[in-house]
């Protein structure tokens, strides 16, 4: 994902003020989170902030697309040298680990939110997340593709359908405040049932 316009990431305390917006973020929601204390938090003048970030949208846009570009080159930069049933369950492991975490269940919330009134937050979630997801997934099952290890006519359908098969159960259990905290074993649950049921799916 292209980084937004109009912030300035030189300087020493950019890093700060992204994580002091994080845990604020994270906390409060975006329509409660004040500059006022996210610079507090961050640690820096409201001055200092602005230099980096002159509207809150922008901040938040970066905060979120920095956390999902974490995930993507751990989780979906997946190696081209690993057969699928390998390298999609250790996907699948990071995807769901990030997707039950505090920040993840907060920027969703924040999404729904917010989203109508401000449809940049609707558009950077969806072009950081989803976007960003099927397009690492896709370059690599277009490599499986090629050695023949899989059969998909449609690469971006497939690669949506694998991350919806990560969400399956837990996702909606936390997005519904059912529960919030996940056993190893129920996690592994999710995780073999995506890559089984992709694979059966599509498997050479």
């Amino acid at each position: 994902m292209n980084a937004p316009a109009n912030v300035n990431r030189q300087g020493r305390k950019f890093e700060q003020v992204l994580d002091g917006a994080r845990t604020v973020f994270v906390a409060m929601g975006y329509e409660r989170a004040s500059v006022d204390e996210i610079a507090r938090v961050a640690g820096v003048s409201k001055a200092t902030l602005y230099s980096y970030f002159p509207e809150k949208r922008l901040l938040f846009n970066e905060v979120y697309r920095t956390e999902i570009l974490r995930l993507a080159d751990s989780a979906v930069a997946l190696s081209g040298a690993q057969p699928p049933e390998i390298a999609l369950r250790d996907a699948a492991r990071r995807i769901l680990e990030y997707l039950t975490s505090d920040f993840a269940i907060a920027m969703y919330r924040i999404c729904v939110a917010e989203s109508q009134r401000f449809p940049e937050i609707g558009r950077a979630f969806y072009e950081s997340g989803p976007e960003l997801g099927r397009a690492r997934l896709g370059a690599y099952l277009r490599g499986a593709l090629a050695r023949g290890e899989v059969q998909i006519d449609d690469i971006d359908l497939a690669a949506d359908q694998f991350f919806q098969l990560c969400q399956s159960t837990i996702c909606d259990r936390i997005i519904c405040g059912v529960q919030t905290q996940f056993s190893e074993e129920e996690m592994m649950r999710i995780v073999d049932g995506a890559v089984q049921t992709f694979m059966a799916r599509y498997g050479a």
